[in-house]
This record gives structure tokens, C-alpha cells and sequence, in this order.
């Protein structure tokens, strides 16, 4: 995220500590992982002088290009003329390193007073065409895997995968609600089901040990994330009719 004008220097440069204490939090796993490994980059980036806005492009550059290269090895990996786990590693550790540039970029803009409307409506886009070319790797993936993939199935995993994207751009200003607002750890080792962070990580782990699998991880998150979007529009009827 950018501004028009440079924020002032302040007298020390921040520390980790100070990005991570303006993390947007994202889930546990997300938390304990993703936003800490965004804290130092922020560190980093701040110390060369880089602008939030080249932390947002660097995750959409990173992000998509991890998914072309996942896209365009799913049939020779399905046909074992390529080895699954080369691919998947890459995968699982470029799509988490992204998405550390995702959290880097907000913590650097808070903290250094770069914040901007037009900054954020770009972290959104860039954020909607990594998440595009991820969804379209795991299609890929489970069409070369199983051809008789039902294309329905694909269709439904990409309309409610940005049911994630759509909610947590809802989940912003004084209109936010939670359906569920307990911080206790029950509780949040449920919602990692919805923590992109470890869905991404798990996604990485499928490509990795067995990406014949990917199409029941494709079902299971179309099943997590449907429910979910079903629950949300119970839960904001409910508040409509009350008030």
C-alpha cells in the first residue's frame, strides 16, 4: 500500500515487534507463522526503503508465477514424467512466502504511516489474482490427476474458495460481525479450516506427498467453505430482521 507523500522518519527504526503488533491476524496458523515471517520482511523492506506497494506486486508476481509453473507441470506430473515433489515444495513454499508479502505489506503501511485508499484497493486485486491463479493450479492439478474430474466440481470449488476473499474484505470498518467471536483455542483450531494460511499450506502438502488427492481436498474445501457462505447468510438475515 502507497501514499501520495513519504511519512516522516521516525527517530529508530521499527522492529518486528512493532509490525507484528499491527498484524490483521488471519487464523491461528496465520498468526503463529505467516504475519511473524511478514513482520521481517516489513524489517527489511523498511530499511531499503521500499514502498508497501512493491511488497503487494512482489506477492502477486511470486503467487502467480508459483501457479503457472504448478499448472504447466500438472499432466507431466500426473503422467510421472515429472516428479511430484520438486513441484509441490516449490508450491507449498512459494505460496507461503507470498502470502507473507501480503501480510508485509499492510504492517509496513500502518506502521510507517503509508496507508492510502488506492493502496488497499491494489493489496484486494492483487490478493483476488493470486488467489484466481492458485484456485486454477489445483484445478489443474486434479483434472491431470483424475480426467473425469466433474467439471461442476471445479466450477463450485472456485465460486466458494473466494467466499474467504469476499468475507474478509466484509470484515473491515464499523459494519463488521462475527458469527463466532471466542478467541479460545478450541475455537481457533476450528476456524483453521478457513485460515488461508493453513489451507495453503495444506494445499502445498497435497501437491507434495500425493497430488492424486487433490481432488478430495478440492471437495473438502468446496464442503468447508459452502457451509460457511450458507452459515453467513443465515447469521446476517438474522441481524437484517432484527434491526
Amino acid at each position: 500500500m502507497s501514499t501520495p507523500s513519504p511519512a516522516a522518519e521516525p527517530a529508530t527504526a521499527p522492529t518486528a515487534a512493532d509490525y507484528y503488533a499491527v498484524n490483521r491476524g488471519g487464523g491461528l496458523f496465520s498468526e503463529a507463522l505467516s504475519q511473524r515471517i511478514g513482520a521481517r520482511i516489513a524489517v527489511s523492506a523498511h530499511k531499503h526503503r521500499l514502498a508497501p506497494t512493491v511488497l503487494t506486486v512482489f506477492n502477486l508476481g511470486l503467487g502467480g508465477l508459483v501457479s503457472i509453473v504448478v499448472i504447466a507441470t500438472a499432466e507431466p506430473v500426473a503422467d510421472e514424467r515429472v516428479w511430484a515433489w520438486p513441484i509441490g515444495l516449490l508450491a507449498l513454499i512459494g505460496w507461503q512466502l507470498a502470502y507473507a508479502f501480503d501480510c508485509a505489506d499492510g504492517q509496513l503501511a500502518r506502521v510507517t504511516g503509508q496507508t492510502s485508499a488506492a493502496g488497499a484497493r491494489l493489496d484486494v486485486l492483487c490478493d483476488v489474482a493470486v488467489q484466481i491463479s492458485l484456485v486454477a493450479a489445483l484445478a489443474a492439478t486434479a483434472e491431470a490427476q483424475v480426467p473425469d474430474t466433474p467439471a461442476w466440481l471445479l466450477a463450485a470449488f472456485a465460486g466458494t474458495w473466494m467466499v474467504n476473499l469476499v468475507t474478509s474484505v466484509m470484515q473491515t470498518g464499523d459494519k463488521a460481525a462475527s458469527m463466532v467471536t471466542s478467541r479460545s483455542l478450541p475455537v481457533r483450531l476450528v476456524k483453521l479450516v478457513r485460515d488461508y494460511g493453513a489451507v495453503v499450506a495444506l494445499a502445498g502438502l497435497v501437491l507434495t506427498v500425493a497430488p492424486q488427492w487433490t481432488i478430495w481436498f478440492i471437495g473438502l474445501f468446496t464442503l468447508v467453505n459452502a457451509a460457511f457462505l450458507a452459515a453467513s447468510v443465515m447469521f446476517s438475515a438474522r441481524e437484517a430482521l432484527r434491526g
